[in-house]
């Protein structure tokens, strides 16, 4: 068992699969680990983070072995691994954690201080972030297994609900960061920033959590369709109609209690010609326009501190036109970063396990091949309502719903 094939960022714009490296326990500088498992990669999904790199608007280098949202199989365990064995089929927070520096023992694990000697915070598959190798592949090697792993504890009843656990290793943890963040709560009325994935995961997590009413917003019509399909509210960015008038339609009032930025630094303007183009400030100063007067705005929204495609010069260096002024004055809360997964995913597992929450429906989970993944990149780069899922070794043909 020496082969493995994985996608690979090729140059901006082109994804291919390529025969990588069967993974080592190995660190990406060639240390030996043995905190670490190998997985057999049994689903692993396109995030909108990836595309990011593949438009050019990061500085990933070519070659780059993409995915950072990985559910998989154990096959092969590290001698330090204790909590962990053969055959366990477990969840892969996108945080490459090592549970032992002060960010980690503080539940901070999107933060970490010591998986990547450049900056904190560690990911697999991800420009800046470490050097980990990337899980859209048929195996890969995960560190600190001990720490890392969030184990099924019933592989048949998994493998029944894996469209839906396939969420946790990053986009339902994400939305139920940026919804609670925001302080969304029994009886709040909530809005949603964006109609992908990331935005129906917090629009999900927020009915999760108590909310009276979701509002999303979008410029895609077809988002917005698929949203209202799931029993959110919805505005259309994309007319002449301020976000303040479409709320006021559906809530009586201009202003929501929380507001949630699930868009992040590629946002368009609003109307029907700013649509059209790039205003990445565009998000941030909506949300502080109608979040009411001491409101929380959670930020899980990717923002980059270096953006070579950015039509802005200050934006190429992540520098963005925001209104702080205005959140000043109305006393809001700003929360931003990486998602710490591990503080929510195993409660969010129960949520899946126990039907509290149907993620894969109202997310459009679509599973494909591993040889399909470049038309995945495609057809997701284009906003249909879809959030793709990788099987790379066809174990997801017939099982779920």
């Amino acid at each position: 068992m020496s082969s493995n094939r994985g996608v690979a960022y090729v140059r901006q714009g082109l994804v291919e699969v390529q025969s990588i490296s069967y993974p080592k326990l190995e660190d990406p500088r060639g240390r030996r680990i043995d905190h670490g498992v190998i997985l057999r990669v049994v689903s692993t999904n396109i995030c909108g983070s990836d595309q990011h790199m593949v438009r050019g608007r990061t500085t990933a280098p070519e070659g780059l072995i993409l995915g950072h949202e990985i559910t998989g199989e154990v096959i092969e365990l590290g001698r330090d691994v204790e909590t962990i064995k053969r055959g366990d089929l477990v969840s892969v927070p996108f945080n490459v954690a090592c549970g032992r520096c002060r960010a980690c023992k503080e539940q901070d694990t999107g933060v970490c201080l010591t998986a990547n000697p450049s900056r904190a915070g560690g990911a697999y598959g991800y420009v800046d972030m470490g050097g980990w190798v990337g899980g859209q592949a048929e195996y890969v090697m995960v560190p600190y297994a001990d720490f890392n792993l969030l184990r099924f504890p019933d592989k048949a009843q998994a493998m029944e609900k894996i469209r839906d656990l396939t969420c946790l290793s990053d986009i339902l943890p994400t939305g139920y960061h940026g919804a609670l963040t925001a302080g969304v709560g029994p009886g709040c009325t909530v809005y949603v920033a964006g109609a992908g994935p990331v935005g129906l995961a917090a629009a999900s997590s927020a009915l999760l959590l108590g909310a009276a009413v979701v509002i999303v917003g979008d410029v895609n019509p077809v988002r917005l369709a698929h949203a209202r399909k799931h029993g959110f509210h919805t505005v259309d960015l994309s007319t002449d109609d301020s976000l303040a008038d479409q709320v006021a339609l559906i809530l009586g009032r201009p202003e929501v209690d929380c507001a949630i930025d699930a868009v992040g630094f590629e946002a368009r303007g609003h109307g029907h010609q700013g649509a059209q183009h790039e205003a990445p400030a565009t998000v941030l100063n909506s949300l502080m326009e109608i979040t009411r007067p001491a409101g929380r705005i959670g930020i899980p929204g990717l923002y980059v501190t270096e953006d070579p495609g950015a039509a802005d010069p200050a934006a190429r260096h992540g520098s963005l036109s925001i209104r702080f002024g205005l959140g000043w004055a109305k006393s809001h809360s700003f929360f931003t970063g990486q998602t710490p997964v591990m503080r929510y995913n195993r409660a969010l597992m129960q949520a899946i396990l126990w039907d509290r929450i149907k993620i894969a429906d109202v997310v459009g989970v679509e599973v494909i091949s591993l040889d399909d993944a470049p038309r995945g990149y495609a057809e997701f780069d284009s906003g249909v309502p879809k959030k793709f899922v990788i099987d790379p070794h066809g174990l997801l043909r017939g099982v779920g719903h």
